[in-house]
């Protein structure tokens, strides 16, 4: 008898939850999960992500990067969420209402986030976001420790489990994401420290609109100072041109005087030559 290997597991998809009918919507679950950030950073990063977003997709529809948003993911257990540090979902219904949603609820939405980021402090393990992560089969899970020496730790979900992909700060892209997630030192919130930015498939940094705003300020300004010096070349020019035309008209009028210095010296006069009573005959 033929030892088959074990068969592989694969990622969870949407079609394999159950979602029987009377669960609670979003109107009647909390918004969040109730525990508090451990620090600023946990708001200002995710924060950073989304504006960023914000920027690059306002054309865009059918996505949302949540922020401490309560995320319900457990038919079994329908009033059990997680609230990521920032989570990102892609291909959404838009939101009822005026469009803006008070939790993210599974099994109204009926799409796995594809990313989630956790800011993580010292004196906290995220052990119960990370395991509810994979159990649902959000496909990238990147933990961010801003007091250690390895700090971005980006795990994406193969075969049911996350698999470390990169613990350095170099720009990793996620194809299903169509993003490259990063790393590095900028000025941000007026403090100048390693930030998390979005990176495009050739890891350039996609700018916020600040920065976007003033490289276009500066670009305007630098266009017109070209301008102004190109005018101001060409106003030196034509000085130039007409000084140039000038000393030729001099050095031509001195020529035509020293000629008729030597005439008057040979005895003939000059004036004489070129009165219209010279010409008659």
């Amino acid at each position: 008898m033929t030892n088959l290997p074990p068969a592989k597991k694969r990622n969870p998809r949407i079609e394999d939850f159950h979602f029987p009918d009377g669960l609670p919507t979003a109107d009647d679950l909390p918004c969040s999960d109730g525990a508090p950030v451990d620090s600023e950073l946990q708001e200002l990063m995710p924060g950073l992500l989304k504006a960023i977003l914000m920027d690059l997709w306002r054309d865009r529809r059918g996505w949302l990067f949540s922020i401490d948003m309560g995320f319900y993911y457990d038919p079994a257990h329908p009033r059990t969420a997680i609230a990521p540090d920032g989570m990102l979902s892609l291909g959404l219904a838009d939101a009822p209402g005026d469009g803006f949603r008070l939790s993210y609820v599974l099994w109204q939405e009926k799409v796995i986030p594809l990313f989630v980021v956790e800011i993580v402090s010292p004196n906290r393990k995220n052990n119960k976001k990370f395991e509810a992560s994979q159990s649902v089969g959000i496909l990238y899970y990147l933990v961010y420790l801003p007091w250690s020496e390895t700090r971005f730790q980006l795990y994406k979900l193969i075969e049911g489990e996350y698999v470390l992909q990169s613990s350095g700060q170099e720009p990793y892209w996620m194809p299903e994401v169509g993003l490259a997630i990063g790393a590095e030192r900028r000025l941000y919130a007026r403090v100048e420290r390693e930030w998390l930015y979005w990176y495009d498939e050739n890891s350039i940094r996609y700018l916020t609109a600040t920065e976007r705003a003033n490289a276009m300020e500066a670009k305007r300004k630098e266009s017109e100072a070209r301008r102004a010096a190109e005018e101001t070349e060409r106003a030196d020019s034509e000085h130039q041109r007409a000084e140039t035309e000038l000393a030729a008209r001099v050095a031509a009028q001195q020529e035509i005087e020293l000629l008729r210095e030597r005439m008057r010296a040979l005895g003939i006069d000059p004036d004489a030559i070129d009165s219209p009573t010279s010409k008659q005959t």
